[in-house]
């Protein structure tokens, strides 16, 4: 059965019609925007937050993978914790501890107390954006579902952009604290709006008795140590480490113990049958694509910022706010429009080939961009993910079993959170080796006793001889060697551009061998 039955079927499992759908909307909006600014937020912040917590290096980034892996290992289970114990308990629960744990985290002193707390906040925002979406199919009427599902859809690229100013105001101009404290009314108000906005579900005990909690454990688990891996890869020299090689191989165990589970145990959570269609298999692939090719908009554009032009968020923030956001919020109606009416497949197609154009206008980056030269790289990005998450989540539902609901929800849940955090450990180390590259071909043209070189070191030894001549040298060789990271710098971000290029010619490639969905309460309506 496919979406063309959900009618007959019902909202997915058990939950009934809001009678209060705005509140329901209200809960989708402020879930799914929670869950991704706090994640946006913390990335961004990182730097300043080692610094106000007397973090070394080490501890900061594995502060930031303890509060990330938690979130992989609970969000795959929210969809079958919502079937058993109703969306109430599994959101208005956690949104309580969340604000608890939000106000408690600034105050925490010491490391063991932050990590326990980080890792407590992730478990308990692990659970919003999959249990927010759920209100969609099982609380709305059929006439929001494009509405709200457009809503969860715009959050990944209004939470990118907007993370960098909101960082950069709360840092210089409130207290950092504020990054935390702001979810101390954020999070009881989401509560609140699913208190009010969908009904009150008693606990389903067949579900429960019958639960596959080995196939849960397995994957959650499985997952969040594969992620530990991917994150601590790159800082740790991958193969090189024996930490990361027990990580990744440990993971990969239990991941393969969980398929192993799924086709022994009677009743499998997650049956691995639900994702074998054609269109769900490729919607999927392009779900992994579209996070890869979208680096260009999270990590290469707003670090290159950084990294090169050596600015601060708040420097660059109004970039993102002014490119990026505001052409989202206009071209918001337009997205849900072309959905409507025509097949989101050439929707899908837009967004994707936006992607493609950005990251070739980032091919011809050079060390002298400012942020003016990055508008139109920025509004291409903010086209991309106009035009693209919204259709592949259409896609994906028109083709899906709605009497297998929570299975289709936790794949797509590994693809949402697995490749985010594989294309950022990809991403990464891509930067570091193209930039090992690059340095070591422009070292090899900057060799001793070289006239150009000679002339050069000569000029920067006189510009910094008003400071003594016993440095004077030393600070223009080091000068030199500044200028040639510079361009190795550059240039590997050049790359990182390309990569994206790739990914999204490879989207297309999968939009392309998709078929037409099924009819049903997703298809175009004549105009």
């Amino acid at each position: 059965m496919t979406a063309s039955k959900m009618i007959e079927s019902g909202p997915v499992s058990t939950g009934g019609i809001s009678h209060r759908p705005l509140f329901a909307v209200g809960a989708v909006l402020l879930g799914s925007f929670l869950a991704n600014f706090d994640t946006r937020l913390f990335s961004v912040a990182l730097p300043d937050l080692r610094g106000v917590y007397s973090l070394s290096f080490d501890e900061g980034a594995w502060l930031s993978t303890a509060a990330t892996a938690s979130q992989i290992a609970i969000a795959p289970a929210v969809a079958w914790l919502s079937t058993a114990f109703g969306l109430r308990r599994v959101l208005g629960i956690p949104s309580l501890i969340y604000a608890v744990i939000s106000l408690l985290m600034p105050l925490a002193h010491d490391y063991s107390t932050l990590l326990v707390l980080s890792v407590i906040h992730g478990l308990m925002l692990g659970t919003f954006v999959p249990a927010t979406l759920l209100i969609v199919f099982r609380n709305l009427p059929m006439k929001w579902w494009v509405l709200a599902i457009a809503i969860y859809s715009i959050r990944v690229g209004f939470s990118l952009n907007s993370g960098i100013s909101l960082v950069g105001f709360y840092v210089d101009q409130i207290g950092w604290q504020w990054m935390f404290w702001q979810d101390v009314f954020i999070a009881p108000l989401m509560g609140l709006c699913v208190y009010l906005g969908t009904p009150h579900e008693p606990i389903n005990h067949s579900v429960v008795t019958d639960a596959d909690w080995g196939g849960m454990l397995l994957l959650g688990a499985g997952m969040a140590i594969v992620y530990a891996g991917l994150d601590q890869g790159n800082r740790l020299d991958w193969f090189g480490s024996g930490t990361v090689m027990a990580l990744l191989c440990g993971g990969l165990l239990l991941a393969v113990g969980f398929f192993v589970n799924e086709s022994l145990v009677r009743r499998p959570w997650a049956d691995v049958d639900v994702i074998l269609s054609r269109n769900i298999g490729l919607s999927l692939a392009v779900i992994l694509l579209y996070t890869l090719t979208g680096l260009s908009n999270s990590t290469l554009a707003p670090n290159f910022l950084i990294v090169v032009g050596q600015l601060r968020p708040e420097q660059s923030g109004w970039l993102f706010l002014t490119w990026a956001i505001l052409p989202m919020i206009i071209l918001f109606p337009l997205s849900i429009y072309l959905i409507k009416y025509y097949d989101p497949r050439l929707t899908l197609i837009i967004g994707l080939s936006a992607f493609a154009a950005a990251g070739l206008l980032g091919t011809q980056l050079t060390h002298d961009w400012s942020l003016d030269d990055f508008i139109p790289v920025v509004l291409l990005q903010s086209v991309g993910q106009s035009f693209s998450l919204l259709p592949l989540v259409m896609i994906a539902l028109a083709n899906s079993d709605p009497t297998r609901a929570t299975a289709f929800a936790a794949y797509v849940q590994v693809m949402r959170l697995g490749g985010a955090e594989i294309g950022v450990a990809l991403m990464t180390t891509w930067l570091r080796i193209r930039e090992q590259f690059h340095s070591n071909l422009l070292g090899q043209h900057v060799g001793s006793g070289d006239a150009d070189v000679v002339g050069v070191l000569s000029r920067l030894t006189a510009l910094f001889s008003s400071h003594g001549t016993g440095t004077a040298q030393a600070r223009g060789v080091g000068t030199l060697a500044a200028l040639v990271q510079r361009e190795a710098n550059t240039l590997s971000y050049i790359d990182g551009f390309w990569l994206t290029v790739l990914f999204a010619l490879l989207g297309l490639l999968c939009v392309a061998l998709m078929t037409a969905s099924p009819p049903g309460p997703f298809s175009p309506k004549p105009r």
